[in-house]
């Protein structure tokens, strides 16, 4: 088997256990709330950063690593080398993982490395790290290991239900949903990813309807659910995951569950209460 590293940006919700796993690079993004800034690693404060955007009125915005922060998590001894990042339509995180890439070949052309627009976020960049370990644990050649990793990216299905809009809204990301709903306290949004852009799925009368619409959704769309991993990504409602998950697998049967909590990037943008559902 040949050697591989996965680089990922911080928006990639993995467990504590593969914070420090030499297999993976977490590049992090840094959080801003008015003059405040904090890195999103493991330092990262939630209580402390939630109370922050929640006192502040202005806009609470994330920034992307930058191409040359991206070119160093590239200097490996690894042959292969897989980068993960959120949607291309979400972050600059895609488009700065490219440019260091390009930047990196320039010097060592002989270096593998292949940059995943996951098209979504939080747990679906961990969908696709794991999958990505999978294969290339394989010993899949690189070819087929970026084959396989698009096909598994295109196929999977992003759902989220959120407390609170705020942050979406503001950051200019709410344009696949209707203005009325989005600005409703009573009306929840269930939302998803089309081709990496946030959609408006369905929504419910308070959060309990929308999670019972985002279990119908998953029922309803998700093709061989016993073939794949059911994640959720909850930010500070761990009991809310749990719940989702019981609600789900009471109608679907999936091959394995993994219940994360979410990061710096999720907690700004899905705020406290946030449920994020990838399969």
């Amino acid at each position: 088997m040949k050697n591989y590293k996965i680089v990922v940006d911080s928006c990639c919700d993995l467990p504590k256990e593969y914070h420090h796993d030499p297999r993976i690079e977490i590049v992090p993004l840094v959080l801003e709330v008015g003059g405040y800034h904090t890195m999103d690693d493991d330092n990262f404060d939630q209580a402390d950063f939630l109370k922050r955007v929640e006192e502040y009125e202005g806009v609470a915005r994330s920034a992307c690593p930058s191409p040359d922060r991206y070119l160093r998590a590239y200097e490996t001894d690894a042959e292969d080398v897989y980068v993960v990042t959120l949607s291309a339509k979400l972050s600059g995180s895609y488009n700065s993982a490219v440019l260091g890439k390009n930047l990196y070949e320039e010097e060592h052309p002989h270096k593998n490395i292949f940059v995943v627009d996951s098209k979504s976020a939080s747990c679906g960049e961990t969908q696709v790290a794991f999958r990505l370990m999978e294969l290339a644990e394989q010993g899949l050649p690189f070819s087929e290991v970026v084959m396989q990793i698009c096909r598994f990216r295109d196929e999977m299905n992003t759902y989220f239900v959120l407390d609170n809009l705020n942050s979406l809204r503001k950051n200019g990301r709410l344009t696949g949903v209707k203005s009325l709903v989005a600005s409703s306290l009573s009306i929840k949004p269930v939302m998803g990813s089309h081709d990496g852009a946030i959609v408006q799925k369905g929504q419910g009368i308070g959060t309990r309807k929308a999670m019972m619409k985002l279990v119908d959704l998953v029922t309803k769309e998700v093709k061989n659910p016993e073939e794949k991993t059911l994640m959720i990504a909850h930010i500070n409602c761990y009991e809310r995951a749990m719940v989702v998950k019981d609600m789900v697998l009471a109608r679907n049967h999936f091959k394995d569950v993994l219940v994360v909590d979410g990061a710096g990037v999720s907690t700004l943008y899905a705020n406290d209460g946030g449920i994020i559902l990838t399969c």
